[in-house]
């Protein structure tokens, strides 16, 4: 059994990292749809949403919120595989309780690349609405939930900054490596 966790600021590359497990038949469990469902139980829309839903959740339920709901979907798709992938830790919290959790079976991949190219892959993704909340105040929210402290865990670090195909490589690597 592996769970592997990624962690990093918007548009770094989480959600193709994810890309990359589903494709090999991994399972993804990914903790902003934890927050997404929530913004649709309280009839909000998550694009404009999602980040003030997260906070009341935390703060709610204490920083432990997502990755507390996040853990049952986890040991789910833990019964049919021997490799999960978990999209978007947000806090050292985080990582700390799936350590605590998952033992030596947890490894946490950081993914980082600059803010400008960041930039640039969020406004062409197309999900989010940057008139709502600029990248520089996700940033800032994002941090502000101890997503660095999280980076500092990170079992492994990975720079975004080359080509897709290269990235995609190496996210394919680390898979291979946890199989074995």
């Amino acid at each position: 059994m592996r769970v592997i966790g990624t962690v990093g600021l918007p548009g770094s590359g989480k959600g193709e990292a994810a890309a990359v497990a589903r494709e090999e038949g991994i399972p993804v469990v990914t903790m902003g749809d934890v927050i997404r469902r929530e913004c649709r139980d309280r009839g909000l829309d998550p694009a404009d949403h999602h980040g003030e839903v997260a906070k009341a959740m935390r703060e709610e339920n204490g920083p432990l919120a997502i990755a507390e709901r996040s853990l049952p979907l986890i040991e789910k798709r833990l019964e049919g595989s021997e490799v999960v992938l978990v999209d978007g830790l947000r806090s050292g919290a985080e990582a700390k309780r799936f350590e605590e959790v998952f033992g030596e079976a947890f490894t946490l991949i950081a993914v980082e690349a600059p803010f400008e190219l960041r930039e640039e892959r969020l406004d062409v993704r197309g999900r989010d609405n940057p008139e709502t909340e600029p990248l520089e105040t996700r940033d800032e929210r994002e941090l502000g939930f101890g997503m660095g402290e999280a980076i500092e865990r990170a079992d492994v670090t990975i720079e975004n900054t080359g080509s897709l195909a290269a990235f995609r490589e190496r996210i394919d690597e680390l898979l291979s490596e946890a199989r074995r």
